[in-house]
């Protein structure tokens, strides 16, 4: 998986959500298709379960169903949504045969007693795909802001030029950010009663 960091027009595939807590079992996932110099061309819709275990297979189909070859990148805001619905971005990777990025924006303990609280009776699997996705590294942003990722068929340098070239200012890559305002969009468009 060789991506040429240099060439103008590289495509990400931002993912990003929204839910309200205690309206509906499912969260809105929205896709945004971004090239490098900022043209969206694309975007998808999808849902996961809050509190489920669905994200990742949802995210695979998401990318099924742009029926695209010239993706380059996947970037997720975060790898744990929904409600610790957690995405493995090793099966992600290797499923849609593309790199990811899955970036966050916070220094964090840990949700182990998080995931010990919210799931009493099942903790021990969502414990272990949490485990799975491994240590985030911090990376410094050339806006001077530090976001923390975990990656998939990237190196940590690699991975760091393609946020740098994907974000304009502060320290969300616009592909999330673009994707997260187009759920947040969706979640108030449905909630609209005509």
């Amino acid at each position: 998986m060789k991506i040429h960091v240099e060439k103008k027009g590289i495509r990400a595939l931002g993912i990003a959500e929204s839910f309200k807590k205690n309206k509906g079992k499912r969260s809105v996932l929205a896709g945004i298709v971004m090239r490098s110099d900022m043209i969206i061309d694309g975007f998808v819709f999808g849902s996961a379960e809050i509190g489920g275990d669905d994200a990742t297979d949802e995210i695979v189909n998401m990318f099924q169903r742009l029926n695209r070859n010239d993706i380059n990148v996947i970037m997720l805001g975060g790898s744990v949504i929904s409600m610790y619905n957690i995405i493995d971005i090793d099966s992600l990777g290797l499923r849609t045969d593309t790199p990811v990025i899955s970036v966050t924006f916070k220094e964090s303990g840990g949700l182990e007693p998080h995931i010990k609280h919210h799931f009493p009776d099942s903790w021990e699997k969502k414990l272990s795909a949490y485990n799975k996705l491994g240590v985030r590294e911090a990376v410094k942003l050339y806006t001077n802001y530090t976001v923390y990722i975990r990656t998939y068929g990237l190196s940590s340098e690699i991975s760091k030029r393609i946020l740098d070239k994907f974000t304009i200012q502060g320290a969300i890559p616009e592909p999330i950010r673009l994707a997260r305002l187009l759920a947040r969009a969706k979640i108030a468009s449905d909630a609209i009663k005509i």
